[in-house]
């Protein structure tokens, strides 16, 4: 027997649909579209309101400042996302995957794209049946070029959200693109030319790995789409102003035939299907031109096409809400008590201490004042705990720009008669001059010259 993984994948002619299910992804497809390819150009506070910079090891969402020491937020809000899509999984099925993901999203715009030069599903096939002319050569021309069109300026939106797009159009136009610009922009257009173009339910059939472990997460009252088997069978075609004796399935294959991913729904659940519910409106429109009720495949929880009632507080479903709820209120803890400042002090590698003229002791620090707000603020540098120690450095206070490292060399000198251990313990504190409240202490230690 052959292995339908391996054998020569065929072309699946998508049949446009209309209905109420097909507004509302139009409607999903149209708003994350705008926000993924606008969002780069939206600024607060005078910056991108999205931006990785990662020469930088910055990372700037909406307002906030995200350095290498924080991200383990970025973990946390990984691992709240993946528990989120169980969660949502576990009560609402595919949905996800029919409504929001990206790949159904993009496929969606190259379908859209290819009607509008190629037509609906009977005349894409009758085209690609056809022998080549110019006609076709220039319809098939237009819709590549319209795709790698679609597919570069998805590559630069992305590039976009790691190097500001105002840049990234300069450096195009004078041709000074990194070798990093080109090389991503390079394939990022590739992969979403071949992948929406042509790939395409293949990524959902064979790669991706949501729709093979969704089979954990679903149970009888998860929401699915199915095919009424008790009122659509035994199937039979329609034929006017005759006694019917059959079930209200027609067999015309109209679901077949809108399905994305070439699967017939009247075949059970499947982990082929997104539940995009492009089967549903078809039918619908079926069952209104022949005078039937509609719903023959509609989307329920599997206990609910046997007459059982569905619940939908469960035991997976109320385990997932605790853990998101903890979660989420640990991260918008820690997002509440993070400070908008740090410093940090290295001691001089070359003495432990310096002895000057005068008789007085100096140990020498490099500091480092991290202003981690999203504006620029004054600090004082005070040593807390080394008394009458002077502090000499190239200015104090000192002004940092927002998301900046203000780095110099500390000199702290102190009387030798003041001092009664060789090594004392205190704090360097970075103190905000405007709001003296704020403020962020690094411990370190002073050696004197004591026998």
């Amino acid at each position: 027997m052959s292995n339908p993984a391996t054998k020569k994948q065929e072309k699946i002619y998508v049949k446009a649909v209309n209905g109420k299910f097909r507004t509302i992804r139009w409607l999903f497809l149209w708003t994350l579209l705008g926000i993924y390819f606008l969002l780069p150009w939206i600024k607060v506070d005078g910056r991108q309101a999205l931006l990785f910079d990662i020469p930088a090891r910055k990372f700037y969402v909406f307002g906030i400042i995200i350095w290498p020491q924080d991200i383990y937020i970025l973990a946390f809000i990984l691992i709240l996302l993946a528990i989120g899509l169980f969660f949502f999984t576990a009560i609402a099925g595919r949905l996800w995957c029919g409504y929001g993901c990206p790949q159904t999203v993009f496929t969606d715009l190259f379908l859209w794209i290819e009607r509008i030069f190629e037509g609906d599903r009977q005349n894409q096939i009758k085209l690609d049946k056809s022998k080549w002319t110019l006609e076709k050569a220039a319809k098939k021309t237009w819709k590549h070029l319209a795709w790698i069109t679609a597919s570069f300026l998805t590559a630069f939106t992305f590039v976009s959200y790691f190097v500001p797009p105002g840049i990234l159009i300069e450096r195009t136009v004078s041709a000074a693109l990194t070798n990093a610009n080109i090389f991503w922009l390079a394939l990022f257009t590739i992969t979403t030319y071949w992948d929406c173009g042509g790939f395409r339910e293949q990524m959902c059939i064979y790669v991706c790995p949501y729709g093979r472990f969704q089979g954990a997460m679903f149970d009888p009252q998860t929401l699915v789409i199915a095919y009424d088997k008790s009122r659509g069978e035994p199937r039979d075609i329609f034929r006017r102003g005759v006694e019917r004796k059959a079930g209200n399935c027609v067999d015309c294959s109209m679901c077949v035939q809108a399905c994305p991913t070439g699967i017939d729904i009247r075949n059970g659940l499947q982990i082929e299907c997104i539940a995009c519910a492009q089967c549903i409106d078809t039918c619908n429109s079926v069952m209104k031109k022949i005078g039937f009720s509609q719903g023959l495949i509609r989307y329920g929880a599997m206990a609910s096409f046997e007459g059982q009632k569905i619940k939908v507080m469960r035991p997976r479903v109320i385990a997932y809400a605790v853990i998101l709820f903890f979660m989420a209120s640990g991260i918008v803890y820690d997002f509440a008590g993070r400070k908008t400042m740090a410093i940090d002090i290295i001691r001089s590698r070359t003495s432990l201490y310096n002895i000057m003229p005068d008789g007085r002791v100096s140990n020498v620090y490099t500091i480092k004042a991290m202003n981690m707000d999203t504006k620029e603020h004054t600090y004082k540098i005070i040593a807390d705990g080394l008394n009458n120690a002077e502090i000499v450095m190239a200015g104090n206070p000192i002004f940092v720009k927002s998301g900046e490292v203000y780095t110099a060399d500390v000199y702290l000198i102190t009387d030798k008669k003041t001092l009664d251990t060789k090594i004392i313990r205190f704090n360097f504190i970075l103190q905000d001059i405007d709001n003296p409240m704020l403020m962020a202490k690094k411990q370190s230690t002073f050696f004197t010259a004591m026998n």
